[in-house]
């Protein structure tokens, strides 16, 4: 979720009464219409994907010809992937603030409604109105009227109707989607609100709870349409090698993720954290249980598992205003120690509606000029979580933790070889993008306007091609982030040809028709239409990345689900140093860093050239050293390897060593010995090592 607001405003009886008496109305006069329209072309007799007791009336999906199915020559599926959004967005929230559902047992007029405190004239929506990219001011009225006319949503500037409906990602799907990550997604601060009226809780966990059902229920709702389990088109994929099952089968894999800024309880306030290692182990245990297999750490606010990447600009001010809600706290910032930094946070100015919320004495923060990064990284908790996910093989989003924490999650990643990484929307320092890369993990690109999104791809291009792999695309869609709107200059001509063959014209509901140089894409079902403009802005190339996405999800998910481990090549193994201190109650010698414990270290004397050094035993293979430093670390040091403990070769050397853990990767070569040599003390006290660690690969 990219971009959240903190105000609406309750249901009204009159607006409930007005809803009651128009919209039946509205529905009556074109039933006669778009009864007779069926499923339109997508129902075509070649198609074997033809639902036996669809819902009528319903939306139609205008794409013809049979969704594309098996694998290449290679065995390679194709597709693309949308990594990044949330189905489910109408029950978070409160389940009072996205209006329309993704379906409904009782008809798409029943699914695509407003909410009832939109009507009459759209004027009480005041969380559209403030949000709306289009919007003239919170009293700017819409059309509440949605299924059949559609006059004023879903569109492209609208961050509160629904642009989720089954049939538009049935569209979606058969112009070529073939992995969708649901994340179930929630903002416990705007539900909290005192101007908000909610049907649910606002408890993150009830409302990630809440999502799961919601999904396994559609997949239920499409599978009685197509005759029964199993049969629908829409498949929840609770392993890697189920959803290449289901993509082998022409269908669109649904992976349960969770993005929300409470975890497990994990709440901060004031600094002190609101979880402990069981809750966290519940909560993961229930999640997996529940078929989540992606997840973020944390999300807009800093919690007790890891501080977060700020917001910008007058949209970050506001939620900087909801981390102070959340955790009692604004965002603190200090100077970037390297080049990766955080979003730069701007003054807090907050709307009328807002600042009558802050308690009386409270001042607001005010901030050097940037860069900022947030101080706040991953926590002794967000580390004992992010083991537990790679313990259960799940995807690890680092979209929206801070700098110091995605570094840090990375890290440890690094040192353990898991490849089970993402970052799905645009929301990572992209100088981390090779370290990804080179684990096995997978990048995403927010849904952008098509000619940003292919001059973002081709940034990013000659890295792919290293490291062999696909591309995809985040949306965010349902997450208060913004679809592209019509562009200038595009000119997507219909019908056009889809990924797999298939042939697609201008989408039809009810009595709208949509047109992507009109419209830009205002609901799901237009991915398919901004892909072809990216074709048309880009060519061929794009279309070909975008359909090795789903390959490489697949790649990353599956080593992620089977990883395992590799042994620690130096625990409990010997060690010399050139030097080490004690004191009366303890010491630190050089065993110490090969210990296995990360509560005790090898501390050398206080100068700089100073060396520490492991015997392996016998010569083996290895391609991996990760070196855990404590506070005296080392600004300059090398990492060398030998086989008869005389004759040295340098596999790693560092001139801006920062601390923390640092994981050197190299071509795997023949070792019974490795040092390491510190050069140039970055403290005055000598060099400190927690622990060392080296594996084969």
């Amino acid at each position: 979720m990219a971009k959240h607001l903190f105000v609406s405003i309750g249901r009204g009886s009159g607006s409930r009464l007005v809803s009651r008496l128009v919209r039946p109305l509205v529905v009556a006069v074109a039933a006669v219409v778009v009864a007779t329209t069926a499923l339109g072309p997508a129902s075509a007799a070649d198609d074997p994907f033809t639902p036996v007791s669809p819902q009528s009336p319903d939306s139609q999906v205008d794409v013809t010809g049979s969704p594309f199915a098996g694998t290449t020559a290679g065995g390679q599926v194709r597709g693309y992937v949308d990594a990044h959004t949330h189905l489910m967005s109408d029950v978070g929230f409160g389940g009072n603030i996205v209006c329309g559902a993704t379906f409904s047992p009782n008809g798409i007029a029943d699914a695509l409604r407003d909410c009832d405190y939109h009507y009459p004239t759209g004027q009480l929506a005041l969380l559209e109105n403030l949000t709306n990219k289009e919007g003239g001011g919170p009293l700017d009225p819409h059309d509440p009227v949605g299924w059949p006319t559609f006059r004023d949503w879903p569109k492209w500037s609208s961050l509160t109707h629904q642009q989720m409906y089954y049939k538009w990602i049935e569209r979606a799907w058969r112009g070529g989607l073939r992995i969708m990550v649901a994340d179930a997604v929630n903002n416990n601060v705007l539900c909290s609100l005192p101007t908000q009226v909610n049907r649910y809780s606002c408890d993150d966990m009830d409302t990630v709870r809440r999502q799961i059902a919601e999904t396994k229920k559609l997949e239920a709702f499409i599978d009685a349409q197509y005759g029964g389990a199993g049969r629908g088109w829409f498949r929840i994929a609770y392993s890697a090698d189920q959803a290449r099952t289901a993509i082998e089968q022409g269908k669109l894999a649904v992976v349960l993720g969770v993005e929300v800024s409470n975890p497990f309880g994990c709440k901060l306030t004031l600094g002190i954290p609101g979880c402990t290692t069981a809750e966290i182990d519940a909560g993961l245990t229930e999640l997996h249980g529940l078929g989540v297999r992606s997840m973020f750490l944390c999300h807009k606010f800093d919690n007790a598992l890891c501080g977060v990447r700020f917001d910008e600009g007058t949209q970050g001010a506001i939620v900087n205003f909801g981390n102070f809600l959340n955790t009692g706290q604004w965002w603190q910032v200090e100077p970037c120690r390297t080049a990766l930094q955080d979003h730069t946070v701007a003054p807090v100015v907050l709307p009328s509606v807002l600042s009558g919320l802050i308690p009386p004495g409270v001042q607001l923060p005010v901030y050097p000029p940037g860069p900022h990064c947030n101080p706040r990284g991953l926590s002794s908790l967000g580390e004992y979580a992010l083991t537990g996910m790679m313990r259960r093989g799940m995807v690890v989003e680092v979209d929206h933790m801070s700098a110091k924490a995605a570094a840090r999650t990375i890290d440890i990643l690094e040192t353990a070889n898991y490849p089970g990484v993402v970052s799905s929307h645009s929301w990572m320092d992209t100088l981390l993008t090779e370290r990804l890369y080179r684990l096995g993990g997978f990048v995403t690109q927010y849904g952008h306007d098509a000619d940003d999104f292919v001059d973002t791809m081709h940034t990013d291009e000659a890295l792919r091609t290293r490291y062999g792999v696909g591309y995809g695309f985040g949306m965010d869609m349902n997450g208060f982030g913004g679809t592209p709107a019509p562009r200038a200059g595009s000119s997507v001509g219909y019908p056009f040809t889809t990924l797999g063959g298939s042939s697609a014209d201008r989408q039809v509901t009810g009595l709208r028709t949509w047109d992507y140089n009109v419209d830009g894409v205002p609901h799901y079902g237009l991915i398919p239409d901004w892909v072809e403009d990216m074709r048309r802005i880009g060519g061929q190339q794009v279309v070909d990345e975008l359909a090795r996405g789903a390959e490489s999800y697949l790649r990353t998910a599956r080593a992620a689900q089977t990883w395992a481990p590799a042994p620690n090549l130096v625990t409990g193994r010997p060690a010399t140093a050139s030097s080490y201190q004690w004191d009366l109650f303890t010491d630190f010698r050089p065993s110490r860093a090969t210990d296995g414990r990360g509560d005790t270290r090898w501390s050398s004397a206080w100068s700089d050239n100073q060396w520490w050094r492991v015997d392996l035993g016998s010569v083996r293979q290895v391609g991996r050293v990760a070196v855990s430093w404590e506070a005296a670390h080392a600004k300059a040091y090398r990492i060398e390897v030998s086989t008869d403990g005389s004759s040295w070769r340098t596999v790693s050397s560092v001139t801006d060593g920062d601390g923390g853990l640092d994981v050197a990767v190299f071509t795997p070569t023949s070792a019974r010995y490795i040092r390491v040599v510190g050069v140039q003390r970055a403290t005055p006290y000598g060099y400190s090592i927690w622990e060392v660690g080296a594996q084969a690969t």
